[in-house]
């Protein structure tokens, strides 16, 4: 953690507290005593009024009605949010009315002449989704399912569960462990345990009808989930060697869980294993897709038995055509 963002912490700890320890500031923050007494005074410098207990069990407090010191924003800093604004408009991310609301709070925070400079870059800046004859314009596509923002709400408070979900014609309910909440494809994707049937299970965020907390007593622990997805760990069915071309395409777009590891000390090859489900055509059709992606500069170790012969009926086609 750098020395800003652990100072800025501190201060948050030691803000909601009546009174503190240096003892507790190591323990909270696994850090030395002199590293945590180094901060304290830094802390004070800057202006947060502490005041010092004396005694065996002495410690600080922060004097009454003390506040944090305000945040203030460079001019680049405020060009970086309302940059980071941009690209991520029209993505389907949660909390959009708040991020118009900070948005203008922001612009409240700058001179007439750094707002004009925003406009400028909000003309000429395009990014994807963004609609070049009217870049404020906000698509119908940005509003995210209504659900997420509760999900999110709910998620960091308890992983535990019980979603309910239409499928098809029919409306099903299960309780999971949210394992992790991803978007991929502009589709968010809940990742769970599936707790009855103790088994992984994908869950699409746009099918969602409702969420709630799972208060069953007896729930199976974190530490028993995570022993029983080891176990199901499905063995590697494609396994390739990427050369540097295809090392820079997979850096350009590569599936959510696909990773790869560098096999020189120049990071010019890299093994990259993963599993396909050979029974998902979905999901092997997109693999091939991306397998043709990659280029010529890979070695094909090992591929579902689907996959190869669907990539050497799609290679024949690509001789036809030339």
């Amino acid at each position: 953690m750098k020395k800003v963002e652990r100072i800025n912490l501190i201060m948050r700890y030691i803000n909601n507290r009546a009174s503190f320890t240096i003892s507790e500031i190591m323990r909270e923050f696994s850090i030395s005593r002199s590293t945590a007494i180094r901060d304290i005074r830094e802390i004070e410098a800057m202006g947060m009024p502490l005041v010092a207990e004396v005694g065996r069990d002495g410690g600080y407090f922060v004097m009454s009605n003390a506040v944090l010191p305000p945040v203030r924003f460079t001019d680049t800093e405020i060009k970086a949010l309302f940059i980071a604004f941009m690209a991520t408009r029209n993505q389907q991310l949660p909390y959009l009315k708040s991020r118009q609301s900070l948005a203008e709070k922001l612009l409240g925070l700058i001179s007439q002449s750094h707002q004009d400079d925003l406009v400028l870059l909000n003309q000429l800046l395009l990014f994807e989704g963004t609609n070049p004859n009217n870049p404020d314009l906000l698509e119908l596509s940005d509003l995210p399912h209504p659900i997420l923002e509760k999900l999110i709400q709910l998620l960091l408070l308890d992983r535990y569960l019980w979603i309910t979900i239409r499928e098809g014609h029919d409306i099903n309910s299960y309780p999971i462990y949210l394992l992790h909440l991803y978007r991929e494809k502009s589709i968010w994707l809940i990742e769970g345990y599936e707790l009855k049937e103790e088994k992984r299970r994908l869950f699409p965020v746009d099918y969602l009808t409702d969420v709630e907390p799972y208060s069953v007593n007896k729930r199976l622990s974190h530490k028993k989930i995570q022993e029983k997805l080891m176990k199901e760990e499905e063995a590697f069915n494609m396994i390739l060697e990427l050369g540097p071309k295809a090392i820079e395409q997979f850096k350009k777009y590569h599936p959510l869980k696909v990773s790869i590891s560098y096999i020189d000390p120049f990071q010019s090859r890299a093994i990259l294993k993963t599993h396909v489900n050979g029974e998902h055509a979905e999901e092997l059709s997109d693999m091939l897709n991306w397998l043709l992606f990659l280029g010529e500069d890979i070695k094909i170790r090992l591929l579902p038995e689907e996959m190869a012969g669907a990539l050497h009926i799609r290679i024949k086609s690509f001789d036809h055509l030339v």
